[in-house]
């Protein structure tokens, strides 16, 4: 059984965002789409901020947003927890917990953007609220690509984890669809097309939704390794590696068959986590 476990993070971060965003748009239709002081002459569609900057919008905006985002970066900390751990797939190598460390650095900085300029509204502050919108999207894009670096680092060393092949290629397409539609909407604003950029805005937030809950996927395994025992194997260390490789180059010379557990430990069974589709740096048989 899943239970509830680190996939609920994710999961409710998108829930809030969504509902968030039906709430502003519900009470913005049921008034009957008012025209806003904020709005531009030919726009009748409204932007996001639009409401946020509304005396009812405005707390709306703030306490959804905020409690969005906070979860979603205790989402990413948690992955780090568990990946230390051996919940999930442990990091190889240093250069794998700094990608790691840089995805939660930018994920932060976008939940602050996020933040910030629901506070910063665009009728009172617009200047500082535009900053902080691309604060917003460039720090959770660039956050996506330093995950989809450590995924598919990860991906060499644990090629029978599909799930993390899943996720890398969601992730992926995220980047490049956030983007495009990003420039997009600072072209469309640009040349005045004000009521396509607010559809774009409108677009742009909500695939965020469907990257928050990709992340869903990326807990499952831990739900199958809450036990020490059913937990990944540790790292192998470059010296046991190379230790393998001579045993087993050693042994082939003399004409036998050579098998050896890659430079596991003991403790781990054979060849480490193998329930778990672990495949090492080097396996040797």
């Amino acid at each position: 059984m899943l239970g509830l476990s680190y996939w609920f993070l994710p999961l409710f971060a998108g829930c809030v965002w969504l509902g968030t965003l039906l709430a502003m748009l519900g009470r913005w239709l049921a008034l009957g789409s008012p025209h806003y002081s904020s709005f531009h002459a030919t726009q009748h569609i409204t932007y996001i901020s639009d409401i946020g900057a509304t005396s009812w919008g405005k707390p709306l905006f703030i306490t959804g947003s905020a409690v969005a985002v906070v979860t979603f970066d205790l989402a990413f900390i948690s992955e780090r927890w568990l990946r230390h751990t051996g919940r999930l797939t442990p990091n190889y190598n240093v250069s794998e917990i700094i990608l790691s460390a840089f995805a939660t650095l930018f994920a932060v900085v976008g939940a602050a953007g996020l933040i910030l300029l629901t506070i910063f509204d665009t009728v009172h502050y617009p200047h500082v609220h535009d900053a902080m919108l691309v604060v917003f999207i460039a720090g959770y894009i660039i956050s996506a690509i330093f995950i989809c670096a450590e995924y598919q680092r990860l991906g060499i060393r644990y090629r029978g984890e599909n799930i993390l092949a899943a996720s890398f290629w969601i992730k992926l397409a995220f980047i490049f669809v956030e983007l495009a539609l990003a420039i997009a909407f600072g072209v469309m604003s640009d040349k005045a097309h004000y009521n396509r950029a607010a559809v774009l805005e409108w677009t742009i937030s909500l695939i965020y939704i469907f990257y928050i809950w990709s992340f869903i996927i990326d807990f499952l395994p831990a739900t199958r390794t809450r036990h020490k025992g059913d937990r990944y194997a540790p790292p192998l260390r470059k010296q046991d590696d190379e230790m393998a490789m001579g045993t087993q180059t050693e042994g082939n010379m003399m004409g036998g068959p050579v098998y050896s557990s890659g430079g596991t430990y003991p403790d781990q069974g054979v060849n480490g986590a193998a329930d778990h589709g672990n495949t090492g740096a080097s396996r040797n048989f």
